[in-house]
């Protein structure tokens, strides 16, 4: 869709606090929204994450949180931390909102000129943080651009002749975004970063902006209110290392 500006984001982790931050900062910004799954897990406010995102009418995909919340897959591979924010989760959650979890399209999911997928274009639970890992989403996609989550890292991977390039582009502490300049016959895999507990060094929320029509790609941090959070996270008796975390980034 031409002149069509969309809103990349993924990995919201039941994070109401950095969502309303990331929508505010990208106000005016965008045409449409897509989603890389993740929607849910790990943080206090799973309802109003999944309401929004609904309401939104945002492109969405599944995440291993949204399938192992949703009952679609078991968590035999979840670590204890990890187990007891799904048990958690899945007991605030209304019948509607598990549904529509559980119903998410899988990836790779072409829409908007873009494809997504959540983990590896292959495996859509497996990381991608190598280039030996990103190759076959490269080569594979039907798009020259493709966005891809789950390790809540921002940044992604070019692809030109036989070379992989590591992309390395996340803005600076003093910066709120940075530009990617796509160029002709390069393919992209990127990663937008995690809104609700980026693990790269940043605890700022993070999130993308792709202007196709003008080649470029905004990628975006934002801080947010992460006491608050934590407090939440506190009085709903989640695990502490998943509070602690947010502030760490990592």
């Amino acid at each position: 869709m031409p002149g069509t500006r969309i809103l990349v984001l993924s990995d919201l982790h039941a994070n109401a606090t950095a969502l309303d931050a990331v929508l505010a900062a990208a106000e005016g910004r965008w045409d449409v929204c897509v989603c890389l799954g993740d929607v849910v897990g790990y943080g206090p406010d799973p309802s109003e994450v999944t309401g929004r995102i609904r309401a939104m009418g945002a492109t969405t995909i599944r995440g291993n949180h949204d399938k192992a919340i949703s009952g679609i897959m078991d968590t035999v591979d979840f670590n204890p931390v990890a187990r007891a924010a799904v048990d958690w989760t899945r007991a605030q959650l209304s019948a509607e909102n598990l549904n529509w979890l559980a119903e998410l399209h899988p990836g790779p999911f072409a829409t908007n000129d873009i494809v997504l997928i959540h983990g590896a274009y292959q495996d859509e639970d497996e990381y991608v943080f190598t280039p030996s890992q990103a190759m076959d989403g490269l080569l594979d996609s039907s798009s020259a651009v493709t966005f891809f989550g789950h390790t809540h890292h921002q940044g992604g991977f070019s692809f030109l002749d036989t070379t992989v390039e590591l992309l390395q582009i996340r803005p600076r502490a003093t910066d709120s975004f940075t530009a990617l300049r796509l160029e002709p016959g390069r393919r992209y895999l990127l990663n937008p970063g995690s809104v609700g507990q980026p693990r790269d060094g940043d605890p700022r929320a993070a999130f993308a902006i792709a202007d196709l029509e003008h080649q470029i790609v905004e990628f975006w941090r934002v801080p947010y209110d992460i006491t608050a959070v934590q407090e939440r996270m506190r009085s709903a008796r989640l695990p502490e290392p998943l509070a602690q975390r947010l502030a760490l980034g990592r």
